[in-house]
């Protein structure tokens, strides 16, 4: 199983990071409608990739948490 982190969009690409820290372009219809920038996926058995909520989530309070420590 694929997990990746969408870093940004590039026209029909999204650009993402896997856990080893390497990028790949993936084309934007094999991935869900409502995805952004910094929600993480799997890749599911057909070669499709899913939203992967509850890790996104950690990753998004991890980084606010950064940030609140950064600029006490």
């Amino acid at each position: 199983m694929i997990k990746l982190t969408i870093d940004r969009f590039e026209g029909s690409y999204a650009i993402c990071e896997s856990e080893d820290k390497s990028t790949i372009s993936i084309p934007k219809y094999r991935l869900p409608l409502n995805c952004k920038e910094g929600d993480c996926l799997i890749q599911d058995d057909e070669g499709m990739y899913q939203m992967e909520a509850e890790a996104t989530t950690i990753k998004e309070k991890r980084i606010r948490d950064k940030m609140s420590r950064l600029f006490e």
